[in-house]
């Protein structure tokens, strides 16, 4: 974990000198949806065939939670970034990212209760502690919207650093309720997914996005080539089905402007941090 903090801390250094390379240097943003190890491994595949594709060193970096993403991204530090629709639109909106492709399975937010415990309806989670991934997350946002709709005055909302400790933590009882993708709580240990019950989840919203820096324009035909290329190999494949992702899709019409109210929603998180 030490080298992945000190590869996070060397972001701006890596920053100035892809500058000073004359951009020599794509760096590919990846939403921190769990722990920068697991992202790190997860896109090792897809940074490599790039690299191939590209001629030029590619490098997967992330952020300590999906506010911090954001700014990131709003401050044109990604040449391509992956995250969630409604960052993906903020980011589209607002600083000229050009949206690419998406995964074929449904994206989903759920809610998570201890399989075992006290909790069988929503109205049960009054004046308990739950839990989200951040602020800007969409499955945060998902989980404020839901709390309001069901009349659950939550105690408070706790905000953790991924998804398997969100998982952790309620089958631990530390908190009441949690709130984390569909596909995350899928991808958790059969042991503890088997102490763990799903008390509600979303409808399907747009999942993880490709977005493309707009100062690469001209070369977007060869990056969307390169990804859709390495959706081919056997590499994807095995990530694909070890994610249950299913592949890439391109986007519907209008499927990024249907996630507006959750963009706007971050646009005022950052705002109100003053960060």
């Amino acid at each position: 974990m030490k080298s992945l903090r000190v590869f996070t801390l060397l972001l701006p250094v890596l920053l100035s000198v892809n500058s000073a390379w004359g951009g020599e240097l794509f760096v590919i943003g990846v939403a921190p949806h769990t722990s920068a190890r697991v992202i790190l491994e997860m896109y090792q595949p897809l940074r490599l065939h790039l690299e191939k594709a590209l001629g030029k060193s590619v490098a997967i970096v992330t952020a300590p939670d999906f506010d911090a993403f954001a700014r990131r991204g709003l401050a044109q530090e990604y040449d391509l970034a992956v995250t969630t629709g409604h960052q993906a639109r903020l980011f589209q909106t607002d600083a000229g990212y050009i949206p690419l492709l998406t995964y074929k399975a449904d994206f989903r937010a759920v809610a998570l209760v201890a399989a075992k415990g006290p909790i069988k309806q929503p109205t049960d989670l009054k004046g308990k502690d739950v839990l989200g991934l951040s602020q800007a997350s969409l499955v945060t946002l998902w989980g404020q919207h839901w709390l309001a709709e069901n009349r659950v005055g939550a105690k408070q909302m706790k905000f953790v650093s991924a998804s398997d400790s969100v998982a952790q933590l309620v089958a631990a009882g530390d908190a009441a309720a949690g709130f984390t993708s569909l596909a995350n709580y899928q991808k958790l240990s059969p042991v503890l997914r088997s102490q763990l019950r799903i008390l509600d989840e979303s409808a399907s919203m747009a999942g993880r996005v490709y977005v493309l820096n707009k100062r690469h324009a001209a070369l977007q035909k060869i990056i969307d080539s390169a990804l859709w290329s390495f959706a081919s190999t056997p590499e994807a494949k095995k990530y694909f089905d070890t994610n249950k992702l299913e592949g890439y899709r391109k986007l519907h019409p209008n499927e990024l402007k249907a996630m507006d109210r959750y963009a706007g929603e971050v646009r005022k998180v950052l705002q109100s941090s003053g960060k």
